[in-house]
């Protein structure tokens, strides 16, 4: 028996089992391949062990007491998924995103997207829509979206196994390219673009890179079984890549207060999510939220028309000001009568 074949026969021994096996009765369900000495056998179950661990398999030893014997077992509540219990509805939109994902052209884990589109398709009971959509994911420059996808697939499963990563970057803030051996952490889209976060040797800290600014990846082939590095149990993606303008770190943390009035009023938690909304009368919602960029949220709320306003803290005013007084003096022009007004 080949070894692939035998890590599946324990996966399915293991599974089928509801009291722990010993390590006597798995020799006996493995006389050829646990045979021999002792040694040999425990060294070869042991580099077996690792394989299982590595795939995700909640192996682990557990000792007897006066309910059940020694043995290993898996832990069920760790291996399966809860059940998602989601609407016929629910799982149409689930089914739809993840088609137009698929569809793109740039994204990774394409096989596994698949996979679970199918499952999805099978467990609904009937024909779910294949929708018909148009997507195009931001790449930076036309014509890279195969290139995108290829350096995308090659990140994602060095996200996956934890290998190093070899890049040659391309930073509008570096005259030209640089060499960097990076750590990769894990992939987010935001607005179309793919970012990767990951600790970069090279600055020594956690920095975010473009995937369509990438000139050329490679990544660590030595010891693809063993990880290169750990991802801190504190790392999270959304403290380094920003939804929104006014989250990209510029500043220290400010804490705005925007009055929306009219028709903004009811779209105050669309459009800041995660901000505490407060009534303030009829018709009138306050919003606030932390920020760390100011500028960008002040070209969001002139976007916003005289519905939005800024409550505080005075520097947001006083900025939200000087911003409009630019724009003021750019397009203004004077007319018959000698008033300044926009053109």
């Amino acid at each position: 028996m080949d070894r692939t074949e035998r890590i599946l026969d324990l996966v399915a021994l293991l599974l089928d089992a509801r009291e722990p096996i010993s390590w006597a009765e798995l020799r006996e369900h493995f006389p050829a391949d646990y045979g021999g000495s002792d040694d040999a056998a425990e060294r070869k179950f042991e580099r077996d062990k690792a394989e299982l661990v590595e795939l995700g398999f909640p192996l682990s030893y557990v000792q007897g007491d006066d309910e059940r014997r020694d043995g290993y077992l898996v832990d069920r509540d760790v291996y399966y998924l809860p059940e998602a219990d989601l609407t016929k509805e629910e799982l149409a939109v689930l089914y739809a995103a993840g088609s137009a994902a698929l569809a793109s052209g740039a994204f990774p884990g394409r096989d596994d997207l698949a996979h679970a589109l199918r499952k999805i398709g099978f467990f609904a009971g009937e024909s779910l829509p294949t929708p018909r959509v148009r997507m195009e994911l931001g790449t930076g420059q036309e014509g890279q979206e195969k290139e995108v996808s290829a350096r995308l697939e090659q990140l994602w499963e060095a996200c996956s196994t934890h290998k190093w990563v070899h890049i040659v970057y391309g930073s509008p803030k570096q005259s030209g390219p640089t060499e960097r051996r990076v750590d990769p952490y894990g992939l987010a889209l935001r607005r179309g673009v793919w970012t990767l976060v990951g600790y970069c040797h090279l600055r020594q800290g956690l920095r975010t890179f473009h995937v369509h600014r990438i000139r050329d990846l490679k990544v660590n082939t030595a010891r693809p079984r063993t990880p290169d590095f750990e991802v801190p149990a504190d790392f999270s993606l959304d403290a380094h890549v920003a939804y929104f303008p006014w989250q990209y770190r510029f500043h220290a943390p400010m804490e705005v207060a925007l009055r929306l009035s009219g028709p903004l009023a009811s779209r105050a938690g669309s459009l800041f999510p995660g901000a505490v909304l407060e009534p303030v009368e009829e018709g009138v919602t306050r919003a606030r939220f932390p920020v760390t960029f100011v500028d960008g949220l002040m070209r969001f709320v002139l976007s916003l028309g005289a519905d939005c306003r800024v409550e505080g803290p005075p520097e947001a005013r006083e900025r939200l000001e000087q911003m409009a007084a630019r724009i003021l003096e750019k397009h203004a022009v004077v007319d018959g009568n000698g008033q300044r007004v926009i053109a």
